[in-house]
């Protein structure tokens, strides 16, 4: 790196600048900035610090997803700087997706000094772990001072909070910063005494980014069986052309097949060594075949995928032995069943197993003679759909779209969509969402975030996800990059129509289901935003088929909630019925 540039106007000015210097030693090459006056010391030294992208962003929660989109799409801790106050609690959502998901993100929340608490000082609330345990480290920092001791402290401290973000489980962490004024860079005295090299490239030539450990796994803990079963779930790496490669070498030492989320690499790249099964929902459906695919030994790669009826299925599955790969610290099993956890990465573990002779089961060919039945019937009956069906709108975006598309999917329907009508196609997508809590807060601020300085992207959303995240739309000023907007328009929560709540009407479609009226035409326009109505699946291929290089559109589809509630169900179930034919005749 070139020598440091610090800025010794004051002790605030020097204080920031080795921060800033620090963290770009230590590999942080994005800040994310909201304006605030208490946060003006952290923010003009990120500016200035040549090694490092500072974007400012006004409104703090869609600047916390957006920086959240960043540290997925980058797999690097990405900072958030704000003012004093409220500021800090509007992180809170996208802290808590963090920690749920794994994604390392710098928490920077300037405060006021110590003597301007606790005494109706105006915009000062209670900073103090605000964001309670949803953060790996949490640390406030001393007031500046213009001391070599406290600078080499302030460093110390900032290289262990990245190490921490990072590994051994990536997250969030959280950094207090209390300036006492002046807070702009206005010259004075106090901090010149500080120059003539005690601050030179020395004091940070040991700072490098942190490396994460790796785990030392041992093919003897997963005892063979003729009757096993890979459960691949959602992916939140950044390689996920190696990692399909891993888990196939992994499905063909152990002769298994994988049931593939769609949110995993396994149904989005080429997949020869392996057998692949997409449409295990519709499949475990029916309860003969079911009971007939029962396994003896489940390996669950990076979680339990969507689908509700998997889950039921394996929670149903009493003393089979189920082994979950995970280099993350928290409990990876939610169905309190025979969890057995094999610490370490899937690259670990496919490197342990590749001495294994390659085989295939009676098993494995069960598994694939279903999913082809299944496959071809939802193939069918999608189709034969003509009208604008949420559902069918999944497989336009998966033939339509440039091989190696980037894809953010909002959580509710369209992830489920994704689930049941995502064939296993080599279109080499990188899925991105955010599963960690499974909210719609910051959709679309999290998809440009992912968009940012990467190939033309697409987001794949409903209405209210959209809605819930509209100011999201003042980041277009800042992207470098395109991001297509796929907005599935069925007027409200279609999620809820599948639930058992739905029955209940009234009160259901005004308490539950939020039917909304809004003109998304009107609302882009506000924004600078090109909107586009579609009215027919050829036009939206023709959309899709060539990205725009820069800016950002959203594509419109108007479908009906209750109709395409019905479609679905019907779909599935017939699916469901070819399988149970094809399995007794």
């Amino acid at each position: 790196m070139p020598l440091p540039t610090l800025d010794f106007r004051n002790t605030n000015s020097l204080w920031c600048s080795v921060l800033a210097e620090t963290l770009a030693r230590l590999g942080v090459r994005h800040v994310v900035t909201s304006p605030g006056s208490r946060s003006v010391p952290l923010t003009f030294a990120c500016a200035a610090q040549p090694a490092i992208e500072a974007i400012p962003v006004l409104d703090e929660r869609a600047a916390a997803f957006f920086a959240l989109g960043l540290a997925k799409q980058h797999g690097q801790p990405v900072a958030l700087v704000c003012t004093s106050g409220t500021a800090a609690a509007n992180y809170l959502p996208a802290v808590i997706e963090a920690h749920e998901s794994g994604v390392p993100l710098l928490v920077f929340t300037a405060d006021r000094p110590p003597e301007m608490r606790a005494c109706s000082s105006g915009q000062t609330i209670d900073q103090q772990k605000i964001y309670g345990g949803f953060v790996r480290f949490y640390h406030e920092f001393a007031v500046p001072e213009a001391r070599l001791e406290l600078l080499r402290y302030l460093r110390q401290t900032l290289a262990h909070a990245v190490h921490c973000a990072v590994s051994p489980d990536p997250g969030p962490v959280h950094l207090n910063c209390p300036f006492r004024d002046p807070l702009p860079p206005l010259q004075d005295d106090s901090a010149s005494g500080l120059k003539g090299g005690q601050l030179g490239e020395e004091f940070f030539a040991h700072l490098a980014p942190p490396v994460t450990a790796s785990v030392t796994v041992s093919p003897d803990l997963l005892p063979r069986a003729e009757r096993g079963l890979i459960i691949a779930g959602p992916y939140t790496g950044t390689a996920p052309a190696a990692y399909a490669a891993q888990v196939q070498r992994m499905a063909a030492a152990l002769g298994w097949p994988v049931l593939a989320d769609a949110l995993s690499p396994l149904r989005h790249f080429p997949a020869a060594e392996a057998v692949i099964v997409a449409h295990y929902d519709a499949v475990l459906r029916v309860r003969a075949v079911a009971e007939k695919l029962r396994p003896e030994q489940v390996l669950v790669l990076e979680g339990l995928p969507t689908s509700k009826v998997l889950r039921a299925w394996l929670a149903a599955l009493s003393g089979v032995p189920v082994r979950y790969v995970t280099a993350r610290a928290a409990n990876p099993d939610a169905l309190h069943g025979a969890a057995i956890r094999l610490p370490g990465s899937v690259a670990a573990w496919a490197d342990a197993l590749a001495a294994l002779p390659a085989r295939r089961s009676a098993y494995t060919a069960a598994w694939q003679h279903v999913e082809t039945v299944a496959a071809a019937s939802l193939h069918a009956g999608l189709k034969a759909t003509h009208e604008l069906f949420e559902g069918k709108a999944v497989a336009i975006l998966q033939r339509a779209l440039p091989v190696g598309t980037p894809v953010c999917v909002a959580n509710s329907m369209p992830v489920r969509d994704l689930e049941y009508f995502a064939v296993t196609l080599p279109r080499e997508w990188r899925v991105s969402f955010n599963r960690g809590a499974n909210g719609i807060d910051g959709t679309l601020s999290t998809a440009l975030g992912v968009a940012h300085g990467n190939r033309p992207t697409v987001l794949l959303t409903g209405d209210l996800a959209l809605l819930h995240d509209a100011s999201g739309l003042l980041l277009r000023a800042k992207l470098r990059g395109s991001l297509t907007v796929v907005l599935i328009n069925n007027a409200g929560g279609g999620i809820f129509e599948h639930l058992p709540v739905a029955q209940f009407d009234p009160p259901f479609e005004e308490f539950v289901a939020t039917p909304q009226t809004v003109s998304f035409n009107r609302l882009c326009a506000a924004y600078g935003v090109e909107h586009t109505l579609i009215t027919s699946w050829e036009q939206l291929v023709d959309q899709l088929s060539v990205l725009p290089a820069t800016g950002v559109r959203v594509l419109e589809i108007p479908t009906d909630r209750k109709r395409d509630a019905a479609t679905r169900k019907r779909l599935l179930a017939t699916a469901a019925e070819a399988v149970e034919w094809s399995c007794t005749h």
